[in-house]
């Protein structure tokens, strides 16, 4: 199982293609990303670039603010808690 620092498993996305198979293929630079306004993944950017992290799960503040800030807007706020929740979990299982 291939996971994104955020704990998406990259196997499993229907756009792995469009990124180059993971996060650390594309530099935490997925093709949407610009069309949220930034350059960087801000999770990929704290975890990987700033802290020198594989993942958030070596991080002692997963789930941080970021994770409740950065929302797919196709999600309903239910359903992105759980995504949080369920992700942190496999980290933290690492």
């Amino acid at each position: 199982m291939t996971l994104s620092p955020c704990g998406i498993n990259c196997d499993e996305c229907p756009f792995k293609e469009q990124c180059g198979g993971d996060c650390f293929a594309c530099e935490g630079k997925p093709f949407y990303i610009k069309d949220f306004g930034f350059e960087t993944c801000m999770i990929y950017d704290c975890a990987v670039t700033q802290k020198g992290f594989k993942n958030c799960g070596e991080c002692a503040e997963l789930p941080c603010q970021i994770w409740y800030d950065w929302k797919d807007p196709d999600m309903t706020e239910e359903a992105h808690v759980q995504s949080i929740h369920d992700r942190a979990k496999i980290l933290k299982a690492l």
